[in-house]
């Protein structure tokens, strides 16, 4: 995936390049019930971990679908959201009831057919995000909802699916609890979310400029989830069968102002508590200058890197495959030498 190298910051337009596979489905318009539902308690009143602003993070993402040319920074959602896609599609079976948390423009629903998921729920916590949701040819009802608080009922979900929206949660472990508890029996859950090494080009590169010229730093990169502390996390919140992967996706940019502009524009600003609001203009330079000398390729450009964790769990079930009791085995490792030796065979 690469940002053109000539586009311009002032204008805003730039031409992106996918790399890697690009699974995109066709979705029919069909007319869809829309109603919503406030769900604004505050995260405090669960005694939480707080390191994260959600109002901020509100305003963020209504502050970027509210952007004329808000299309332009939808390419690493809808890349993602189009692999999320393929994993639902990998389980062979239909979804009568499903929900999208953080659906964003509804990034995963216009990948999906009617043929595998009947209806969908799809929730974001910006309101102006909703409304700008694509057409697919699933029946889809829209839910105002922060997704900290699952306004659903116990065993309502047969499916549910998430993307890019996980990592700005200040308390991951409850709220996987929650999409456990909403699930049905066997139901299943997939989800993305940014991982610990994205955009570790940028955070070196600001760390080091502003300790040049500032004698120390702060945070201006969130902080994410380890690949490691995942299937952890799942296992606590109830699920079973979890399958954790992870994928890179690289963007490559003329340089470090087109990143921050861009992170921007997907409403993926840094809203931690403990972030610095502002950037002197002299260690804005340092950095661009640290970004080119450490990672800038050859034509210019310079990458940002997105690691992009992969979530698969099933809610228990009697009709799923139970490991076998400890010391069941018919078959000791020591004898999986013999397997290749040859047979002897009787003489007649």
């Amino acid at each position: 995936m690469s940002r053109s190298a000539g586009s311009s910051l002032l204008s805003g337009v730039c031409v992106r390049f996918l790399t890697g596979h690009t699974a995109l489905s066709s979705c029919s318009s069909s007319s869809s019930c829309c109603w919503m539902l406030s769900s604004r308690q505050q995260s405090s009143a669960r005694g939480a971990m707080n390191v994260f602003n959600r109002e901020m993070k509100r305003r963020q993402r209504r502050w970027a679908a509210s952007l004329q040319d808000s299309h332009k920074y939808d390419y690493l959602r809808d890349e993602v959201g189009s692999r999320v896609a393929d994993r639902v599609y990998d389980i062979a079976r239909t979804f009568p009831l499903a929900l999208d948390i953080g659906c964003g423009k509804s990034h995963i629903a216009e990948h999906l057919s009617k043929d595998v998921v009947e209806r969908l729920f799809l929730t974001d916590i910006s309101d102006e995000t909703l409304k700008q949701k694509r057409e697919c040819e699933i029946p889809t009802h829209c839910v105002l909802a922060d997704e900290e608080f699952l306004p659903f009922k116990e065993n309502t979900f047969d499916l549910v699916v998430s993307s890019m929206s996980l990592h700005w949660i200040n308390d991951l472990p409850g709220a996987l609890r929650q999409i456990q508890q909403v699930l049905k029996p066997d139901g299943v859950f997939i989800g993305a979310m940014a991982g610990g090494e994205t955009l570790y080009e940028l955070r070196c590169s600001l760390q080091l400029a502003e300790t040049e010229r500032e004698g120390g730093f702060s945070p201006h990169v969130s902080p994410y989830t380890a690949v490691t502390d995942l299937g952890n996390l799942l296992g606590q919140a109830g699920f079973s069968m979890l399958t954790v992967d992870i994928d890179e996706i690289q963007v490559h940019y003329p340089g470090i102002l087109e990143v921050m502009t861009d992170l921007q524009g997907m409403g993926e600003s840094n809203c931690a508590w403990n972030r610095r609001s502002l950037l002197h203009r002299d260690t804005i330079l340092a950095a661009a200058a640290i970004y080119e000398e450490m990672y800038g390729n050859e034509d210019g450009s310079v990458p940002a890197t997105f690691e992009i964790l992969y979530m698969i769990g099933w809610k228990p079930h009697e009709s799923q495959a139970k490991p076998a009791k400890r010391g069941s085995a018919t078959a000791s490792f020591g004898d999986l030498s013999k397997i290749s030796q040859p047979t002897s065979t009787e003489k007649s």
